[in-house]
């Protein structure tokens, strides 16, 4: 079946409920083939860092923005080296401060030789959307846009300004990121559509909770090095070997454990997904929920690698480089310790912490380029919360809707750090690890456009006013 019959038929199932100025499900079926026609042109332009095609594909969208009734003026391509950033303002009625909608149009490279299907052209197979970008975070910058339009086309005027901002290399140097922060930092909060949304049960299929991303965790690389002044290999001297050194002092980061932290994100998620995981990690979610500082919680949690991180700072040896030739002492030792650190915990104290642990003077512990984002946790909004609570239970009655913290990092960091409360509003429901976004045969369940499309034209109706 076509990728458009298959989601225009997934329509039928999805309304929303009148008396709230919203259109009903026949307008999202009538816009869902133009839709997918943007989709499949968006999952055929490799916007991989190196080919230049960002620029090409902002063109295009602002090109459908302006055929959809946005004035000229109002949508610009800023060229940032050899990406570029999309902004386009919708303009209200200048009653309040702007809503930014966030969003980026590059993608993580793929190898056309691992994947089952091409990675660039939009197949739909079983129920899923499989290629490039259908999971992070193609649909999700074509469904904004559609959106926007049909807003147009429908005469919507908010109180306020919606502004879109899609940048063009969050997944690399993140530079148009900080152009767009630069330029855009005065609004009363960002709505990201590449973070956040709906889980569903791996066994069932069933909605169960509904995330909201209120925070984020600062990414930051330290390099530890040691020196020597090096010799021949034929008379080594152990105590003074770089390679030696750094290995004890790796040894020592590797046994070291950051302090517990939680806020109120943490402990509302961590309450949440605890109802909802069997088993020993769910007990401890929902101990922890209930006392952060329980041992046998705490150590628990400590112990899964998808949890660790959501319950302190984490540092982690990631690369390491040394010695120059075969046959000589080694000069230098480094190695990289990625880190992901804990809302509201600054960059310097974890490199002094690192310092203390390595208990080495002659060890060097510097912080690499590019400066650490330092991104509060964002005030839980109630206007926020509301909203994206009314509209997902119009889908999904009952499910619920909570706070979370990602331990990786999005380009609301940088709006954070401006000073801007940013939320991750992802409108998909998936599976837990399903999407294989960043991997091979990226996928999306096909049902999620049509939701998508819902989702946001309710969204932006209720919070734009």
């Amino acid at each position: 079946m076509k990728a458009g019959h298959a989601l225009w038929a997934a329509t039928a199932a999805l309304t929303f409920g009148a008396g709230t100025g919203m259109a009903q499900a026949g307008t999202t079926a009538q816009i869902l083939p133009q839709t997918m026609q943007m989709l499949r042109h968006a999952i055929g332009v490799p916007t991989v860092q190196g080919q230049g095609q960002v620029p090409k594909f902002a063109a295009y969208l602002a090109d459908q923005l302006k055929a959809g009734g946005f004035a000229p003026g109002d949508v610009e391509v800023i060229p940032v080296g050899e990406t570029a950033a999309l902004v386009a303002r919708y303009r209200g009625t200048g009653k309040g401060k702007p809503i930014y909608l966030s969003g980026h149009m590059d993608v993580v490279a793929a190898d056309r030789k691992d994947w089952t299907r091409d990675p660039f052209t939009l197949v739909e197979e079983n129920g899923y959307l499989y290629g490039r970008g259908v999971a992070d975070m193609k649909t999700g910058v074509v469904v904004l846009v559609q959106t926007l339009i049909r807003l147009k086309q429908e005469g919507f005027k908010p109180e306020r300004d919606l502004v879109l901002l899609l940048s063009g290399d969050e997944e690399t140097d993140m530079a148009t990121t900080r152009e767009l922060a630069k330029r855009y930092h005065d609004a009363e909060f960002l709505l990201n559509a590449d973070a956040g949304g709906g889980t569903l049960d791996p066994t069932t299929g069933k909605p169960s909770l509904y995330e909201i991303q209120a925070a984020e965790k600062t990414y930051a690389d330290f390099k530890i090095t040691l020196t020597s002044p090096g010799g021949h290999s034929s008379q080594p001297s152990p105590p003074k070997n770089p390679i030696y050194r750094l290995s004890r002092a790796l040894d020592k980061v590797a046994a070291y454990q950051f302090p517990v932290m939680s806020d109120e994100i943490t402990v509302a998620s961590m309450k949440a997904l605890g109802a909802h995981t069997p088993g020993p990690i769910g007990d401890a979610m929902r101990t922890f929920a209930a006392n952060p500082k329980d041992a046998k919680a705490v150590a628990t949690l400590s112990a899964d690698p998808g949890y660790v991180g959501q319950i302190r700072t984490t540092c982690v040896v990631t690369m390491i480089d040394g010695g120059h030739a075969p046959n000589a002492l080694p000069q230098a030792a480094s190695a990289n310790v990625n880190c992901r650190i804990f809302p509201g915990t600054p960059v310097s104290s974890v490199q002094a912490t690192l310092t203390k642990v390595i208990d080495d003077p002659s060890a060097k512990v510097e912080v690499l380029p590019p400066p650490p984002v330092e991104s509060p946790a964002s005030p839980l909004r109630k206007d926020v919360l509301d909203a994206v609570t009314r509209v997902v239970h119009q889908r999904y009655p009952g499910v619920e809707v909570v706070p979370g913290m990602s331990a990786g990092a999005s380009d609301s960091m940088y709006f954070r750090n401006a000073g801007v409360p940013s939320y991750g509003v992802g409108a998909a429901f998936t599976k837990p690890n399903d999407s294989f976004a960043h991997g091979l045969n990226e996928k999306l369940p096909a049902s999620e456009v049509a939701a998508g499309l819902d989702f946001w034209h309710a969204l932006l109706t209720r919070l734009g006013g």
